[in-house]
Parts: structure tokens; C-alpha cells; sequence
């Protein structure tokens, strides 16, 4: 088998794992997204739950980059200390190693087992927590598939002659294999990818466990790059926790780096085969990186801060008609086409503020102050003043003979900004209210009613993005699957209710001061989730698949 052949089998086996990876990570984030971010805001304050909550949550997610991300947005949102933050992201770092030395285990037979098992699951339900653990047994199914695609793509690599003169001169030139190794994982995105890859290599005898190790140190490196890159435009608040990740792991790993390379401890101390070093010293490395953070947590979080500071000084102001700019171009009001997808390009942004408004109302609900009850109240402003832009807009368009198709997606367009402004008047007229009540009288609510209030939010959230894709694909199974959960939400209002009225008969003492907040705010999100849900009608209109009435025949 040439060369090129063998590289091209190996590129797509490397490219299955990335897509499986992301596959099983989406998979968690849809179905059990929301729920988890709700736990690790109440386990969070606590500097050892957070370690802890971290490590889970890399496992589940397979990513730590995406927890230091979610624990970042968290800090930037004054939900959590940057302190607490960034030990919630060394647990994630150990979360991200653990999964590594679970896939290098025998695991062929689940291959079969979770892709079968994942298909029918995914093809059997309309239910959306069901469809997304299919799809999440058929990531890992795909991943353990990959990780045997890797290794038997290696095979030819062995009587290769070009090889081992390349294994020599990175094994005389660690630097350049360190280095090089960080950009390969900045490229995937993806630590365990990353070591995974050196991991397999390594089991087919093609890489020395010495080289090995400082492969994995590089990855350990290109892995803290992730994060910081992908938040560089966000708010610095944001950005101290990657940041904080950055000198923790990333300076940890080059003065890993200068002890290995000084002292040549033998990686036999830490295993009996090349793959057991390679995964126990990236197991090691990030353990190290941990005991040594809680005491620099101080240190680390002080220094990230000046370093946010020092790049928020330093990045030039951004122009504001820049940010403001509209998708309404005046221009295309003589070509309905046109006018329209102008139109559709506003409302979508329109759909975000909107998304944003709604998940930062339930942060709100746990820690506010006043800067951003005031932040919050500013974006149902810019809703209101976008969205009558877009209806005069769509006004002046319909002046021009518009196709039946055509003045139908106007009259959609117009029912959604309509109730994407009511939904933001509800956000800040009715819920910010109720945050404002809490913060006054100081009310909690109970851990139960906290939970079923963080739940039927995360529905109603999941609900809302459905509903915004479902405005652009305009896909009728998106669409009837949003009218099925708009049942469920509904059967979950009551088990709410029943639960709420329950604790009210016992007597608990927060429950009858947080009653009123409770209810109204259950009443809030189902209106919501229905104005969202009722953007959808038009296309299952459309479809034939939407009855004139719930009644039932007399």
C-alpha cells in the first residue's frame, strides 16, 4: 500500500473520531445541556464539589474546552467566583484524561451494540431526550470504530522506511515535537483527540513512549490555546477563566517539559507498555497541574486578571454603527425576494437577543444586581425598536406584487416579530419583576422548587432555539416535534404545581415566601414557550399537519 493511501486512511479515521466526538458532545448538550448547567451553578461555590463537578462534566461532554467555556460564561455572569471557576477547570482537565484511559480499553464489541442501540432509539421516538441519547450511543459507537480504523490505517506504517527516520529526528528535536503537537490538537479542537491519536501510534510500536510523553505535553498546551482564542471578543470577565487555564496548563506543561527533558525519569515508573505511560502521564501531568493550582489559585486568578485588563486597555473601540448594522437595505424593497431574506436576516438577530435574554433571566432569578437588571431591560429595548423596523420594512415591501409564497413568508415574518416582542415584554415586564422581588425581600426558593423552576426553564429554552431554527430550515418535523413538546411542557407545568402546592401543605417556610414568585414564573416561561411554539404554525399549516381546533366533534 503507498504512502499516500495509508496517509488518506488514516486522515479519515482521525476525521471520524473529531465528527464522533462532536457527535456524542452535542448529543449531551441537547438532551441534558441545559440541566447540567443548572447543577454546576448550585455545586459550584464550593471549591472541592467544583473539582469534582468538572471532572464529570468533561466526561460527559468529552471536552474540557467546552467546560472551561460554560464555566467562563458562568464567572463572566457573576454566577461564580473566577477562582472557583478555574477549579472547576482542572477538574475538567482530569475529566478529559479519564475518558482517554476508559477508550484505551478492549471495547470493540460495543462498537456493534451502540450503534445498533443508538439507531433504533434515535429512530423510534419523537421524544427529544430519547432521540439525543441515541444519538449519543452512536457517537461512541462511532469513536471506539474510529480508534480501531486508526490503528489498523498505522499498520502498513511499520515497514515504512520514511518513518522511522522522522520518529528519529523528533526524538533528537523534542521542542519541534512539542510545538508541533500543539498545533495539531489546536487544529482539532480536541485534547482527547489529540492524545488518543498519540495513543494509538504509540500501541502500534511506531512511537517511542519517551516521544510519546512530550507529544502529550504538547497537546496539553495546544489545548489550553482553545479556549482563550475562541472568547478573545468576549467580554473579559469571560476571559479570565481561559486565560487562568492558559498559565495554569499551558506554563505547567513547558516546565513539565524542562524537568522531563533535564532529569529522563524512565516511563516504565508509570507503566508497563507505551500506551499505559503515555495515558498515565497525561493523567499525571493534569493531577500535578491540580495540587499545584489550589494553592496559586490566588496567584493565577490576580495574574489573569491583569492580563485581561491589560488586552481590554489595549483593543481599539469598536464603532457602533459597525454593531448596530441592519440587514434592511432599502435598496432591495423593489425585489420581494430580496426584501424578504433582508427580513429574515433581522429577525434572526432579533431571535438572538432574544435567546440571550432568556437565559440570562433565569441567572438573574440567582444572583442580581442592579448593573444587570438594567443590561437585561436594554435588550428588550433594542427587540422593540428591531422589530418595528422590521414590520415598517416588510410594510413598505408588500407595496411591490409579491407571489402567493411570497406575501405568505411577509405574513410569517410579522407573526414572529410580534411574538418575539411579546416574549421580550413578558422577560421584562413580568419576570424581571419577580427578580426584582426576590433580590428586595431576599427570598430563596427551596432546593426543590429552584430544581423544577431550573428544569422547566432549560425546556423552555431548548423549545426557543427549536423554534428559531425552525423560522430559517422551516423543516416540518422540527416543527411538529416543537408542538409535541409544547404537551409535555404543559403535563410538566402541572407535576410542577402539584409539587409546589405539596410542599405548601407541609409547611415549608421558603415555599410560602417564594410562592407567588414560583407560580407566576412557571405561568411566564409555558406563555412564552406557547408564543414561540405558535411561530411554527404556518408551516405545519402548510403541511396539512395542524388541526383548526382542539375540540372534540359533538
Amino acid at each position: 500500500m503507498s504512502g499516500s493511501v495509508v496517509l488518506l486512511h488514516l486522515a479519515g479515521a482521525v476525521a471520524l473520531m473529531l465528527y464522533a466526538t462532536r457527535m456524542v458532545r452535542t448529543g449531551v448538550e441537547r438532551a441534558y445541556g441545559d440541566l447540567l448547567r443548572q447543577k454546576l451553578r448550585s455545586t459550584m461555590r464550593n471549591p472541592f464539589m467544583a473539582v469534582i463537578v468538572g471532572t464529570a462534566l468533561a466526561i460527559a461532554l468529552q471536552s474540557s474546552t467546552a467546560v472551561t467555556l460554560l464555566v467562563g460564561s458562568f464567572a463572566g455572569a457573576g454566577i461564580v467566583s473566577g477562582m472557583a471557576g478555574q477549579l472547576a477547570v482542572r477538574g475538567a482537565e482530569i475529566g478529559s484524561a479519564l475518558v482517554v484511559k476508559i477508550l484505551s480499553f478492549d471495547l470493540t464489541l460495543l462498537v456493534p451494540i451502540c450503534i445498533a442501540g443508538g439507531t433504533a432509539i434515535f429512530l423510534a421516538t419523537e421524544r427529544r431526550t430519547w432521540r439525543q441519547f441515541g444519538r449519543i450511543l452512536v457517537g461512541i459507537g462511532l469513536l471506539l470504530l474510529s480508534l480501531e480504523m486508526i490503528g489498523q490505517a498505522s499498520e502498513p506504517l511499520r515497514d515504512s522506511k520514511l518513518l522511522p527516520v522522522i520518529i528519529d529526528y523528533f526524538s533528537g528535536d523534542p521542542v519541534t515535537a512539542y510545538l508541533l503537537a500543539a498545533l495539531i490538537t489546536w487544529l482539532f479542537h480536541s485534547s482527547i483527540a489529540g492524545v488518543l491519536l498519540v495513543v494509538q501510534l504509540a500501541g502500534r510500536g511506531l512511537i517511542p513512549p519517551e516521544l510519546g510523553i512530550v507529544l502529550v505535553l504538547g497537546v496539553n498546551l495546544g489545548s489550553s490555546i482553545i479556549a482563550p482564542l475562541l472568547t478573545r471578543g468576549a467580554e473579559p470577565e469571560v476571559r479570565v477563566v481561559p486565560i487562568g487555564n492558559l498559565l495554569m496548563r499551558g506554563l505547567g506543561s513547558l516546565v513539565m517539559l524542562a524537568a522531563f527533558l533535564t532529569f529522563k525519569p524512565s516511563p516504565a515508573l508509570i507503566g508497563a507498555t507505551s500506551t499505559d505511560q503515555i495515558i498515565n502521564a497525561h493523567i499525571l501531568f493534569n493531577v500535578i497541574v491540580l495540587v499545584a493550582g489550589i494553592p496559586c489559585s490566588p496567584l493565577v486568578y490576580r495574574a489573569s486578571q491583569a492580563l485581561v485588563a491589560l488586552g481590554t486597555s489595549a483593543k481599539p473601540a469598536e464603532s457602533l454603527a459597525m454593531v448596530e448594522l441592519s440587514a434592511l437595505n432599502q435598496a432591495d424593497l423593489g425585489t420581494p425576494s430580496l426584501a424578504l431574506a433582508n427580513a429574515t436576516r433581522e429577525t434572526v438577530r432579533v431571535c438572538e437577543t432574544v435567546e440571550i435574554m432568556l437565559k440570562r433571566i433565569i441567572e438573574l432569578y440567582e444572583s442580581a444586581n442592579t448593573d444587570k437588571v438594567t443590561a437585561l431591560a436594554a435588550l428588550d429595548d433594542r427587540v422593540d425598536d428591531k422589530t418595528a423596523a422590521i414590520k415598517l420594512y416588510l410594510a413598505k415591501a408588500t407595496i411591490q406584487q409579491m407571489t402567493e409564497d411570497e406575501a405568505l413568508r411577509c405574513q410569517e415574518l410579522l407573526g414572529a416579530c410580534v411574538r418575539l416582542e411579546q416574549v421580550g415584554d413578558i422577560i421584562v415586564r413580568n419576570m424581571l419583576v419577580h427578580v426584582q422581588k426576590k433580590m428586595q425581600r431576599g427570598l430563596e426558593f427551596t432546593p426543590e422548587g429552584w430544581r423544577e423552576l431550573s428544569t422547566f426553564h432549560a425546556t423552555v429554552l431548548a423549545n426557543a432555539r427549536l423554534a428559531f431554527n425552525v423560522l430559517i430550515s422551516r423543516d416540518p418535523d422540527s416543527a411538529r416535534q416543537l408542538v409535541v413538546e409544547k404537551d409535555r411542557l404543559r403535563d410538566f407545568e402541572k407535576e410542577t404545581s402539584h409539587s409546589h402546592f405539596a410542599r405548601l401543605r407541609e409547611g415549608a417556610e421558603r415555599s410560602v415566601e417564594t410562592s407567588a414568585i414560583h407560580l407566576d414564573t412557571i405561568r411566564d416561561l409555558k406563555q412564552i414557550n406557547s408564543l414561540l411554539t405558535s411561530m411554527v404554525y404556518p408551516v405545519l399549516e402548510e403541511q396539512g399537519l395542524l388541526q383548526k381546533t382542539r375540540l372534540k366533534a359533538s
